[in-house]
C-alpha cells in the first residue's frame, strides 16, 4: 500500500513540475494570455487537451459502468462523436476563428445580441456550476477511493466523526482535487490547463491500455492475454453487439436523435470542450488538432469499455454497483507499483476535465458578464483577476454539491441526462445561427429559454416526465431540437432581420485551411461505419425474439 501511495505522489508531482517548467514564462495577466493561451496553441497540444479533457473519470469510471450493464453497444459514446469532431473541423470551427472569439456566447453577440449572449453566458455557467464540475469531482473521487482503498487507510477515523467510511473518503478526495484543480486553472490559465493536459494524457492512455491488457491477461490464465479476449468473446458474445437493444440505455434508434445531437453539441459548442480550439494558432493547426483527437478516438472503447465488459466477468455476481466496477478492476489487476502510477494519471483526468471546467467558467464569467456588463472598463488586470475570485467561488461549491450526489444509480446516465438541458437549445441556436443570415435576435432568445424550460418540464415534472419515459429520453431531445430549428426559421420568415448577417474576417489567426482537413475527415467517417457495422446484430431489434 506505501507503495502504491508512494508512487501516485511522485508521478503527481513529476506532472505539475513539467507543467510549471513549460509555462513559468507564459503570459498569465491580459486575458488573451490567460483565457486564450495567446492564440499559440498547436495541435499536438490541441489533441492532447482535447482528449484529456474529454477523457476524465465520468468516462472511465462511467461509461465502463454503463458497459458493465450494457455491453458493448455503450461503444456509441465514442464511435459516433468522431463525426462530430469531423463536422467541427469542417463546418464549426472556421467560423468561431474567423469571428476571433474566446467563448461560444461571443460567438452569438455577434451574430445576434448583446441579450442572447448574457442568457447563453448564464445557461452556459449554471450548467458548469450545478452539474458539470460537480460530477467530475463525484466520480473521479469515487475511482480514486476504489483504487487506493482510501477506506482502509483512514482506519477508525469515520467512526470517531460519526461517518461512513466511504462518504468520509469521498469528501476527502473530492476537497483535496478540488483544491489542486483550482491551483492549475485559477493561476496558470488556458495554456498550463493544455500542458498538463498532454502530459497527463500520456499516462492516462498507458494505464488505460494496461488495465486492459492486465485484465484480459488474467482472464486468459498462464494463455495470456489473446486467450483472454478470446474467453471473454465466449462468454460474453451476446454482448458484443454494437446494437442497442431496448433494454439498454443506448437502444439502436437513439443514435439518430439525441445520441448524435449531445454528441455534436459537446464537440462543437461545449465552451469547457472547445476553447482550446478557439487559442489554436492558425485554422491548419485547429482542424490538424481537432482530426487527430478523432482518430484517437476511435481506440476509446478499448480502454473506456471493453474494461467495463472485463468487470462484468469478474465482478458479476459479487452485487456491486457498476459505478464501481472500474475502482476495483483496477485494484484487482493492477500490481502495487503501477496502481500508484494509473491513480495519478486518473488524478490528472480528473483535473484535466475540472480546471478546464472551472477555466472556462471564469472564461464565460469575466468577458462574458464583468467585462461586457457589470464593468466594460475594466483593465485587462481587472478582468483576470475578477475571473480568478469567481472561479474559487465556483469550485467551493462544486466541491460542496459533488459528494451529494453518491445516491446516484448511473452516474454517466444522469451525466448525460442533465446535460441535454442547456446541450440542445444552445446547439439549435448556434446551427441556425451560423446557418441562416435573416433568423433575428428574437428567436434565439425566445428558443434559448424554451428549449431550457421544456427538457427541465420534461424530465421533471408529472406528468410530463411519463410521457418523455415513454418516449425514451434521447428521442425526446431530438424532438426538441427540431421543434426549436423550426420554430427559429419560422420566426425568421415572419420577423426577419433588417438586413442580412455577414460574417466579417477579424485576422485572429491565418485561416487557411489544412489541405488534407477533407480527407482525413472522410476516411475518419468511413471507419466509424466500419466499426459499427463489424459488431453490429440487428437480431435484437427484433420483438419477436428471432434474428
Amino acid at each position: 500500500m506505501l507503495l502504491t501511495i508512494g508512487s501516485f505522489f511522485f508521478f503527481t508531482a513529476l506532472v505539475a513540475l513539467i507543467t510549471w517548467l513549460i509555462t513559468r514564462n507564459d503570459d498569465h495577466d491580459s486575458s488573451q494570455g490567460y483565457f486564450l493561451a495567446g492564440r499559440s496553441l498547436t495541435f499536438p497540444l490541441i489533441a492532447g487537451s482535447l482528449l484529456l479533457t474529454n477523457l476524465s473519470a465520468e468516462q472511465m469510471v462511467g461509461l465502463n459502468g454503463a458497459a458493465f450493464d450494457d455491453g458493448l453497444c455503450v461503444m456509441v459514446w465514442e464511435v459516433v462523436c468522431v463525426i462530430a469532431l469531423v463536422f467541427m473541423a469542417w463546418f464549426f470551427l472556421p467560423r468561431f476563428l474567423k469571428s476571433g472569439v474566446a467563448t461560444v456566447p461571443q460567438y452569438l453577440e455577434i451574430r445576434f445580441d448583446h441579450q442572447t449572449q448574457v442568457i447563453t453566458n448564464l445557461i452556459f455557467l449554471i450548467a458548469y456550476v450545478g452539474i458539470l464540475l460537480p460530477i467530475i469531482l463525484y466520480t473521479g473521487a469515487t475511482g480514486m477511493v476504489g483504487m487506493l482503498n482510501i477506506t482502509e487507510l483512514l482506519g477508525t477515523l469515520p467512526e470517531t466523526l460519526g461517518m461512513k467510511p466511504d462518504i468520509l473518503a469521498l469528501w476527502i478526495i473530492v476537497w483535496m482535487v478540488g483544491i489542486i484543480g483550482s491551483i492549475y486553472a485559477l493561476f496558470g490559465g488556458l495554456r498550463t490547463v493544455a500542458v498538463s493536459d498532454t502530459l497527463n494524457g500520456v499516462g492516462l492512455l498507458v494505464g488505460g491500455f494496461l488495465i486492459t491488457g492486465f485484465a484480459l491477461s488474467q482472464i486468459g490464465g498462464s494463455e495470456g492475454m489473446l486467450a483472454g479476449a478470446e474467453e471473454l468473446y465466449k462468454d460474453q458474445q451476446a454482448r458484443f453487439n454494437s446494437v442497442g437493444s431496448e433494454e439498454t440505455s443506448v437502444p439502436f434508434g437513439t443514435i439518430f436523435s439525441g445520441i448524435f445531437l449531445l454528441n455534436l453539441f459537446y464537440w462543437t459548442t461545449n465552451q469547457q470542450i472547445i476553447q482550446r480550439t478557439f487559442g489554436a494558432s492558425s485554422l491548419a493547426e485547429g482542424q490538424k488538432g481537432v482530426l487527430l483527437t478523432g482518430a484517437l478516438k476511435l481506440l476509446g472503447p478499448l480502454y473506456l469499455v471493453i474494461p467495463g465488459m472485463i468487470a462484468y466477468n469478474i465482478f458479476a455476481g459479487d452485487n456491486i454497483r457498476s459505478d464501481d466496477a472500474y475502482g476495483l478492476l483496477v485494484r484487482e489487476v493492477l500490481p502495487q507499483p503501477l496502481t500508484g502510477f494509473f491513480a495519478a494519471a486518473m488524478i490528472g483526468a480528473i483535473l484535466s476535465s475540472f480546471n478546464s471546467a472551472l477555466n472556462s467558467s471564469c472564461t464565460l464569467f469575466s468577458l462574458g458578464f464583468y467585462k461586457n456588463v457589470l464593468r466594460p472598463k475594466a483593465s485587462e488586470e481587472e478582468v483576470v483577476r475578477s475571473g480568478k475570485i469567481f472561479g474559487w467561488i465556483v469550485a467551493v461549491i462544486a466541491m460542496s454539491i459533488a459528494p451529494l450526489l453518491a445516491s446516484t444509480t448511473s452516474i454517466f446516465g444522469y451525466l448525460q441526462k442533465m446535460n441535454g438541458m442547456y446541450f440542445i437549445p444552445i446547439f439549435a441556436v448556434v446551427l441556425v445561427g451560423m446557418l441562416t443570415r435573416r433568423v433575428a435576435p428574437i428567436a434565439a432568445k425566445s428558443a434559448l429559454l424554451m428549449g431550457f424550460i421544456m427538457i427541465a418540464v420534461g424530465y421533471f415534472v408529472p406528468p410530463f416526465d411519463l410521457v418523455v419515459a415513454s418516449l425514451h429520453e434521447f428521442h425526446f431531445l431530438g424532438i426538441v431540437f427540431a421543434w426549436l430549428v423550426i420554430f427559429m426559421l419560422v420566426m425568421g420568415e415572419l420577423y426577419p432581420r433588417e438586413t442580412e448577417f455577414i460574417q466579417e474576417d477579424v485576422k485572429a489567426v491565418d485561416m487557411t485551411p489544412w489541405r488534407f482537413a477533407r480527407l482525413a475527415g472522410w476516411g475518419l467517417i468511413i471507419l466509424v461505419i466500419l466499426i459499427y457495422a463489424i459488431f453490429a446484430d440487428f437480431g435484437v431489434l427484433d420483438p419477436t425474439g428471432s434474428s
